[in-house]
């Protein structure tokens, strides 16, 4: 027996569950269609398992931590932005709170209530759940959506969207169906690359994990291009690891990193400032104050870094660091400023996609409505999230780009289906 559906989901994450609720809500029959046995499975990682569920930022800011293609979702946001994110949840029964950078959070610091919410407003709003179900292809007759063939069976509709994730995290369910389906109505795939994604280094002395489990705070970390001028810079937090680079500094360079790598680069070299606050002079003349001093220049240097990063600033110096403070030479000085200021890194990859949180890339945008996230190619059929060429920062950018995006494709699809 045939289904036949006003409008067609597929795919359970935050930007589908969102386009199901949005097209429901306009009173239409739809089905939301997902190969795991319950949705939001990867949602339920978000945030370290808490659920960053959005910023509380402008909208301008916002989409200037989209780095990839943000300025595309303006028409997007104007529809439905990140305070209509904070309203819904609200609405349905969930505590938010602020904390740093913006970040949005359920007070209960569960993903699992951003789940439950969404999942409870699907079910009151009589949306037809197909889990474990898997979508085979697209039906499109004359570059008009038709419906979906899903184990087998037909599913009739003048409406489907696409929110089927990108390549990031498999094991969820995000194994790059959404671009074959695309590719199979006539779409263009732009690169895939990893974003939000550690850095790894075949330096020594990372190999030799002299700094690894070091943490700095508020450091400056700019990406090199081949001519060594600074693509971008970060202000964040850093941690080394026993492979190379993490925290937020390194998972916002990522895209940049791969960028050039795809440009052929065969290495990329990132610079750590460790004083971005301080110009080098600043430092300069601080260090200088300092080395009037009998004590060691290791026990000096401890009073302004790490003293496992003093030590290490020393041998990277060639300094002994038993030399007192008054032994230090101007020239020792500009050295230790330089590496405090300059430290340079090569950088030989990220991790892959399937280990980083965020796919780069995805169906081009020349062909996508801006306003309604419908194909260009193909009537009837929209796209979302991250199977789109868009992609952000960690910080609630992501998630906040999945339901805006969701949204806004339900809220067109059923202008389609009547």
């Amino acid at each position: 027996m045939i289904k036949k559906f006003d409008v067609i989901v597929v795919g359970a994450g935050p930007s589908g569950m969102m386009a199901a609720i949005a097209a429901a809500e306009n009173g239409v029959k739809v089905a939301l269609i997902d190969k795991n046995k319950n949705v939001g499975k990867k949602l339920l990682l978000t945030g370290g398992g808490r659920c960053n569920v959005t910023n509380s930022a402008s909208v301008e800011e916002i989409l200037s931590n989209v780095p990839g293609n943000g300025r595309f979702l303006y028409s997007a946001f104007s529809q439905f932005d990140n305070q209509d994110i904070i309203r819904f949840f609200e609405t349905n029964g969930v505590k938010l709170k602020e904390e740093d950078h913006g970040r949005i959070f359920p007070v209960s610091d569960k993903s699992k209530t951003i789940v439950d919410a969404l999942f409870q407003k699907i079910l009151s709003l009589h949306i037809s759940v197909f889990s474990q179900s898997t979508v085979e292809s697209l039906i499109i007759e004359e570059k008009q959506i038709k419906g979906l063939k899903v184990n087998g069976e037909n599913f009739q509709s003048k409406a489907v969207i696409l929110s089927t994730g990108g390549k990031a995290y498999p094991s969820t369910g995000s194994t790059g169906d959404g671009y074959q389906f695309a590719k199979s109505a006539g779409h263009t795939i732009t690169k895939l690359f990893a974003t939000e994604s550690s850095l790894i280094s075949d330096e020594k002395f990372i190999a030799k994990k002299e700094l690894m489990g070091i943490s700095l705070r508020d450091i400056k970390l700019s990406v090199l291009n081949q001519k060594s001028k600074i693509v971008i810079s970060h202000q964040h937090d850093l941690l080394f690891t026993h492979f190379g680079l993490s925290g937020p500094a390194a998972l916002r360079s990522s895209t940049f990193v791969n960028q050039e790598l795809l440009k052929g680069a065969k290495s990329v070299t990132v610079s750590l400032d460790q004083f971005p606050d301080k110009s080098a002079e600043q430092l300069k003349q601080e260090i200088s104050q300092l080395v009037k001093s009998d004590k060691s220049i290791k026990n000096l240097l401890t009073s302004i870094s790490q003293e496992r990063m003093a030590i290490f600033a020393l041998k990277y110096c060639q300094i002994s660091e038993s030399k007192s403070g008054r032994q230090i030479s101007e020239k020792d000085i500009e050295q230790i400023v330089d590496f405090y200021k300059n430290f340079q890194i090569n950088i030989n990859k990220t991790f892959p996609i399937e280990k980083s949180f965020v796919t780069a890339g995805g169906v081009s945008l020349k062909e996508i409505n801006p306003k309604t996230l419908e194909s260009k190619l193909c009537k009837g059929l929209f796209m979302t999230g991250e199977l789109l060429d868009i992609n952000g920062y960690t910080g609630g950018y992501n998630i906040t780009c999945a339901f805006v995006t969701g949204h806004v494709a339900g809220s067109h699809s059923t202008s389609e289906s009547v």
